[in-house]
């Protein structure tokens, strides 16, 4: 593929790549000796450990520490993967897709202090194309989060970065060649080249895929340095689906048609999330406004999509306020998880089928997200299934998870500050 100035040459800007959730059978990391409750108990782990982590930070910067020597690695499930390929020649990574962090990175050779992997880690010194970074380059002057640092004696800037839910890397930041799904390859593209990682809730991934809105995400490296514009597309179909689909980049990512609903981008101190404004939730028709507590009227910017977390999390006062109401339009017996984690749980009746209440998410700009049925209660014990909405305990933080995602195709569009969706039932064709 022939770069012209550093503009992509008779591609017209757009990008696409596989994303498969980590759970489904077609996924290489599926196993098959886990139950469908361990993977759902597995996913709610993920989930409430990164919102943990997050919330400590106060979203502004890591905390780091020491990742434990030779730490055991529990199964993880939740996320959903993207394939791209490092290096000159090229090797497969499947990093988590993630809409809540800006540094691409993966485990790299010599890895003294690593995580098991599915794939290959890559080695620098067998690819044609990797270079480290200057401390003085625009890319590592560019960090913010990721505490850079300089080798004295060879000028190479190395980072260290805490990631939500207690992930650790440490390492050079370098370029490298990125290749995505049509052959299309972007030299000198930043990105992480860890040598000590933990990654407890990383399963057996590469890594991360930064598809944040801070300057070292892969969305803004493109933008800058290829003209690739700033927009991403993507739609997610069931954890337990036969069903890859695909995530896509600048003229590709474009949401169009009658039904597309879109709601603003706000701008916040931290530039890596993608903050929207969340109105409130309605279940059938009773709608329920949301309300910060520090103000009347709703602040804006108070959510953030956050393709890196299984589930939606609300701030405690409305939290309960929405599980009240939900209460009263339910007909269902309560019941308590046997694994815990969950705050709501439900008999599920003999005859296999629970009902709930349509229930809708109000986003300003009058978008209005009915949530898929398999989004908002999930079967977390034999006969138990438990609300996938959990409390936030932070007014700060609401976090608007990828169960919630589900059968929608979603464009995060930093060129023009907006957020669409279109509801669709075929991930693999969703315009």
């Amino acid at each position: 593929m022939a770069f012209k100035n550093n503009k992509i040459d008779n591609v017209g800007g757009g990008i696409t790549a596989d994303l498969i959730h980590v759970d489904s059978p077609l996924s290489p990391f599926y196993d098959p000796s886990l139950t469908r409750f361990q993977r759902v108990t597995d996913s709610l782990r993920h989930s409430l450990l990164r919102h943990r982590s997050i919330r400590s930070n106060d979203l502004k910067s890591s905390s780091l520490t020491s990742p434990a020597p030779e730490a055991s690695l529990a199964p993880v499930s939740g996320y959903y993967l993207m394939k791209i390929q490092l290096g000159n020649p090229p090797i497969d990574l499947l990093g988590i897709a993630d809409t809540g962090s800006d540094l691409t990175w993966t485990q790299c050779a010599p890895c003294s202090d690593c995580y098991k992997q599915k794939t290959p880690i890559f080695d620098p010194k067998k690819s044609k194309t990797y270079d480290t970074v200057s401390c003085k380059s625009q890319e590592c002057q560019s960090l913010r989060y990721e505490h850079p640092s300089c080798d004295n004696a060879t000028d190479g800037c190395h980072y260290e970065l805490t990631y939500a839910g207690g992930s650790y890397t440490s390492g050079d930041l370098a370029t490298e060649t990125l290749t995505f799904d049509q052959n299309l390859s972007f030299p000198k593209v930043a990105f992480g080249c860890g040598h000590h990682n933990y990654g407890d809730n990383l399963g057996t991934s590469s890594g991360i895929v930064g598809l944040g809105g801070g300057p070292v995400s892969i969305i803004r490296q493109l933008k800058k340095y290829y003209s690739i514009d700033a927009k991403i597309s993507y739609c997610l179909p069931p954890p337990n689906s036969n069903v890859s689909s695909k995530i896509n980049f600048g003229s590709n990512a474009v949401v169009s048609g009658p039904k597309v609903m879109s709601t603003p981008l706000v701008k916040r101190e931290h530039d890596t999330f993608h903050y929207v404004t969340f109105d409130g939730i309605s279940i059938g028709n009773n709608k329920l406004s949301f309300k910060s507590k520090k103000t009347v009227t709703v602040e804006e910017g108070n959510m953030f999509i956050d393709t890196g977390s299984t589930y939606t999390f609300l701030s405690d006062q409305f939290y309960f306020k929405f599980l009240f109401a939900l209460e009263k339009a339910l007909n269902g017996t309560p019941t308590a998880n046997p694994e815990g984690g969950f705050e709501v749980c439900y008999e599920k009746p003999v005859n296999g089928k629970f009902n709930s209440p349509t229930i809708t998410s109000h986003f300003r700009g009058g978008v209005d997200l009915v949530l898929s049925p398999e989004g908002i209660f999930v079967e977390a014990n034999k006969g138990v299934v438990c609300l996938a909405i959990l409390p936030s305990y932070s007014t700060d933080l609401l976090v608007f998870g990828n169960s919630q995602m589900i059968n929608y195709l979603i464009g995060i569009d930093l060129e023009n500050q907006k957020v669409d969706f279109l509801p669709t039932n075929d991930c693999t064709n969703p315009n």
